[in-house]
């Protein structure tokens, strides 16, 4: 009975002291983690934006699938979030348009997380990868081969192609990772839907 009791307190002692352990080095990396990803999302901000000076929320943003669901599903956008949207700024305080974070809950992979800005005038800067976990060698190819097609594009709705691209608004699908290609441009034409929403329609026709 004695040894049972022994054995049960040093048991409760090694658990005590790897919990404390733990919840230190949670305390420890917490901050220094906090501060990497949102250094990760300020720099994906400039790449999508390299010429703004500051980035200000829009005021009364909400995600518009959780604020308003029925107009992003009947788009077929349901799998779509907008986790952020931005109002890119000059020195002067001028717009120079908008950077939304975007999440595609379609990946092959799992979720698919990236920055995207585009002009008050209507043009897709581009995008920049934040967060992808899909199939090396096929999914994963996107930042060389998609990311680039997205970039210095006027164009209001894109459309996956896998024979070959004929005008601003096809995007080549990766070879192999058709499912990949198909995600990502969704999320990207959510986001182009929602600038739409935010300048009543402003912008280029394609």
């Amino acid at each position: 009975m004695k040894n049972m009791i022994k054995d049960a307190l040093i048991l409760f002692a090694i658990t005590l002291i790897a919990g404390l352990a733990l919840g230190a080095v949670h305390f420890i990396t917490e901050e220094p983690i906090r501060i990497a990803e949102e250094k990760a999302l300020n720099d994906s901000y400039r790449e999508v934006f390299g010429n703004a000076s500051t980035f200000e929320e829009v005021p009364g943003f909400a995600d518009p699938q959780s604020a308003d669901k029925t107009q992003w599903t009947a788009k077929g956008f349901d799998k779509v979030n907008i986790n952020k949207a931005l109002i890119a700024k000059d020195a002067s305080g001028n717009t120079l348009g908008y950077v939304f974070d975007v999440t595609s809950h379609e990946g092959y992979g799992g979720d698919i997380e990236f920055t995207m800005g585009v002009t008050a005038d209507g043009v897709l800067n581009g995008i920049s990868l934040l967060s992808i976990k899909e199939t090396a060698g096929l999914g994963m190819r996107a930042e060389e081969v998609l990311k680039p097609q997205f970039a210095s594009k006027p164009v209001q709705e894109f459309e996956v192609t896998k024979t070959g691209s004929t005008s601003d608004s096809q995007i080549d699908a990766i070879s192999g990772a058709t499912i990949t290609s198909k995600a990502i441009t969704k999320a990207v034409n959510a986001g182009l839907d929602y600038y739409s929403t935010l300048t009543g329609g402003a912008g280029n026709e394609n």
